[in-house]
């Protein structure tokens, strides 16, 4: 993925760190972060959409590409919509702009 599509990443500053808008896709062959959509960072797991099954494989998905510890990374908002919300604790909006392009 190019630097240049990140720029584009919606990263909103929050008191215990940043809020990253997530585009989750259950249900797919692989976990991976797979690109941005729009403002958003779009996630594909291979697990279902059931029981928050997905959501916490999202949460995982996220802090492995940034380099942090799963409870590093929390559901802020849309438990059961597509479109969520993740508080990455600790890290600026910047910082995390910074891991994803160093990192994908």
């Amino acid at each position: 993925m190019a630097a240049a599509n990140f720029s584009q990443l919606q990263l909103l500053p929050h008191s215990g760190g940043c809020l990253i808008s997530v585009k989750a896709v259950p249900g797919s062959s692989r976990d991976r972060v797979s690109g941005v959509l729009g403002t958003r960072l779009k996630i594909t797991v291979s697990r279902p959409a059931e029981k928050g099954a997905a959501n916490q494989a999202v949460a995982e998905v996220l802090a492995k590409a940034l380099n942090l510890r799963p409870r590093d990374v929390e559901l802020f908002s849309g438990q059961t919509n597509p479109e969520k919300t993740f508080l990455v604790r600790s890290l600026s909006p910047d910082e995390v702009r910074q891991r994803l392009v160093g990192n994908l």
